[in-house]
């Protein structure tokens, strides 16, 4: 039986997640993947893997030559499918390999589309993708799922958008992992795809047809204020654990800016991280003196967090005010601060069910919610509409983006800054 050159795929939490394929199809996880090309182009059963909830379930189908040839000139990364109506596979040359469909926006007379995240370990993507895949459900769409190997892994991202070009579907939902995307989501706008951009705004905000986001600023300003009243003139030692070092995206800039002009701090370039003044006055509730003690990448991850602050608690150990770009990023802190002996005032953007206990408890302080459900089940909607109609959602007037929402949650409220107890964030928390 040939099968198909699997080049990395991995097991996340007891799960098979894959992170970059050669081809468009997987083969037997449990076999040693073929070692020539050649095999792709023979005519024969493949095992078909479809993503179910993030376990992957085999099902054979007969191949025909041609189509597995067409498969082999794709290189996409991820191979799964969100669909739980179809057994097709999730990538786009899968989808056109499978015995008895059609690849393109209406295969089967379903909607075709593609779900394209960041990444497949923190749970702030799997919520979005669950909540997609519910709505696409329910609207009779075959959501195909995929993703990058980390938030800075644009090169699976362009590879999947292609595949999904080819394919022919009719639109791509995506979390952009830079602007290193643009080009080819520009290809796929002038296919005839609709592209919908989630959580994070590209730059320029035209290269989406409609960009559905949290208004990162306000996160960010949300924290700042609620820490500046909690220093309550106190010196502020601080440490800036943002997402990424090699590429500025504006989910990362926006969070961090947000922030600093919370705390009343200056941003410098506002178009960049790191360029405010080191030290200074901070003008946020009753004001004091501020210093940045450090500014160091995480990946968004819980093990960049660790890593992050670890160094910067070698730097200055007197560190008291620690700035997280997310909950996973919040939680390395938190345990490098642990282990360390130290203590410190965490503040992050993210608002998942899973972290409440951390907020109830003071590990975490406070913590922008955002809503990356609703975002997925309005680029679900947003396709399926255009499939039926040709209408394309419209942006309102000056924006770049549609905002879903954002609330401040703190076991601990400060005055003038409106928040919700983690008890009361139970009923709108993700995940």
């Amino acid at each position: 039986m040939p099968r198909v050159c699997v080049w990395t795929c991995g097991i996340v939490n007891g799960e098979v997640r894959h992170a970059a394929i050669r081809s468009a199809i997987c083969n037997d996880f449990n076999t040693i993947p073929c070692h020539s090309a050649v095999d792709l182009l023979e005519f024969g059963h493949i095992h078909n893997k479809t993503h179910t909830g993030g376990v992957m379930k085999g099902k054979p189908r007969l191949v025909a030559a041609a189509a597995i040839a067409a498969a082999a000139s794709l290189v996409v990364s991820a191979c799964s499918s969100s669909k739980s109506s179809s057994p097709t596979s999730g990538s786009s040359a899968n989808a056109s390999a499978s015995s008895g469909t059609n690849a393109g926006g209406n295969a089967g007379g379903k909607i075709q589309a593609a779900l394209i995240l960041k990444e497949f370990t923190n749970p702030y993507w799997i919520s979005m993708e669950n909540a997609a895949k519910a709505e696409a459900a329910k609207l009779g769409v075959d959501l195909h799922v995929s993703a990058g190997k980390a938030d800075d892994d644009a090169t699976s991202q362009i590879q999947q958008i292609d595949a999904a070009i080819s394919a022919g579907y009719k639109g791509i939902i995506i979390a952009i992992n830079s602007d290193a995307v643009n080009t080819a989501l520009q290809r796929a706008k002038a296919a005839g795809l609709l592209v919908v951009v989630v959580d994070t705004p590209p730059i320029p905000a035209s290269i989406a047809d409609v960009t559905y986001a949290t208004d990162n600023l306000q996160a960010g300003l949300f924290i700042g204020k609620w820490m500046a009243q909690k220093l309550n003139g106190a010196d502020a030692d601080i440490a800036m654990l943002d997402d990424l070092a090699n590429q500025v995206i504006t989910v990362d800039v926006d969070r961090d800016h947000g922030f600093l002009q919370g705390m009343g701090i200056p941003v410098g370039n506002p178009n960049m991280n790191g360029q405010e003044p080191k030290s200074g006055h901070y003008t946020g509730g009753k004001g004091g003196n501020y210093k940045i003690a450090c500014q160091l990448p995480t990946n968004g991850s819980a093990t960049g967090g660790l890593s992050a602050m670890e160094t910067c608690l070698s730097k200055d150990p007197n560190i008291n005010v620690v700035y997280t770009i997310n909950e996973p990023a919040a939680k390395g802190a938190a345990q490098a601060l642990k282990n360390a002996g130290k203590t410190a005032t965490i503040v992050t953007i993210d608002g998942s069910c899973n972290y409440l206990s951390l907020l109830a408890s003071g590990q975490i302080g406070a913590d922008s919610e955002q809503f990356p459900g609703k975002m997925a089940q309005l680029g679900v909607d947003a396709i399926a509409q255009f499939a039926k109609t040709g209408t394309k959602p419209t942006m309102p007037a000056g924006k770049d983006f549609i905002n879903t929402g954002v609330q401040l949650i703190t076991a601990q409220p400060q005055p003038g800054v409106d928040s919700v107890t983690p008890d009361q964030a139970k009923s709108t928390c993700w995940g």
